[in-house]
């Protein structure tokens, strides 16, 4: 068993087109995140798996993997589906999704990510949650929200606020969705061979195909939390970020 990555990569973000490429520090956004991947231990390759030349031009002339995929996939897991069936993975290697927006994550969560997958082979999925510090995380649906049951299975994920709380009691916890993702090999292309979802659908998430049609995930708590670049005005927060790491 082996442990690759892939690194979903697209140019026509709405909200950020050619979110990839934009600039953090003089490097592109592709290269932080990939070279982030490269410092996990756990990983035997690291791969871009995008469907856009100037992206896969980008990765290359910085020495990365590229792997061009079909523009038609619903979203990054089934594109790093397609690029994995490419790249000849076995049945029982584990595939790992790190979100090419997240430029700052700290190496540590891989090695969270993956751990439940090592030790239980009838595990077929995990994610990761973080303990949101700011209320205002909260009700921002940028950042999702996740519940799980008390072996730590997802129950849902969603864009509002999750629990909500009645009473308002001031101890309430509530806890981010990390876009971090393990799958084996054979569950990924069992995934990806899947109809899309209501609630995928509604909630615009992609976890949410494997809940409705019975998988379990399971979702791991880590203590690093992982910030997105999803508009244009967050690359100078990420930029200050990265100047402390």
């Amino acid at each position: 068993m082996k442990i690759f990555a892939f690194i979903p990569a697209r140019y026509d973000s709405s909200r950020f087109p050619g979110k990839p490429l934009a600039l953090i520090s003089g490097k592109p956004m592709i290269q932080h995140t990939y070279e982030r991947a490269l410092s996990c231990p756990e990983l035997s390759a690291v791969f871009v798996a995008t469907d856009d030349d100037r992206i896969a031009g980008c990765v290359n002339q910085f020495g990365g993997k590229a792997v061009i995929t079909a523009k038609t996939h619903r979203s990054g897991t089934d594109r790093i589906g397609e690029a994995a069936l490419k790249m000849g993975l076995q049945d029982d290697d584990l595939v790992v999704n790190i979100q090419g927006d997240q430029p700052s994550f700290h190496p540590s969560v891989v090695t969270d990510l993956v751990k439940p997958l090592i030790d239980d082979r009838a595990i077929p999925m995990s994610t990761l949650k973080y303990k949101i510090r700011d209320k205002r995380d909260i009700q921002n649906p940028n950042h999702v929200k996740v519940v799980t049951d008390r072996e730590g299975f997802a129950i849902y994920f969603s864009r509002c606020s999750i629990p909500f709380c009645r009473d308002g009691r001031p101890d309430s916890v509530y806890y981010k969705h990390l876009g971090f993702y393990c799958f084996r090999m054979d569950f990924l292309m069992r995934f990806t061979s899947l109809a899309e979802g209501t609630l995928e659908r509604l909630e615009k998430l992609e976890q949410l195909r494997a809940l409705e049609h019975g998988y379990r995930i399971k979702v791991i708590e880590t203590i690093h939390d992982s910030i997105e670049v999803d508009v244009p005005e967050d690359v100078e927060a990420i930029e200050k970020l990265l100047e402390t790491l």
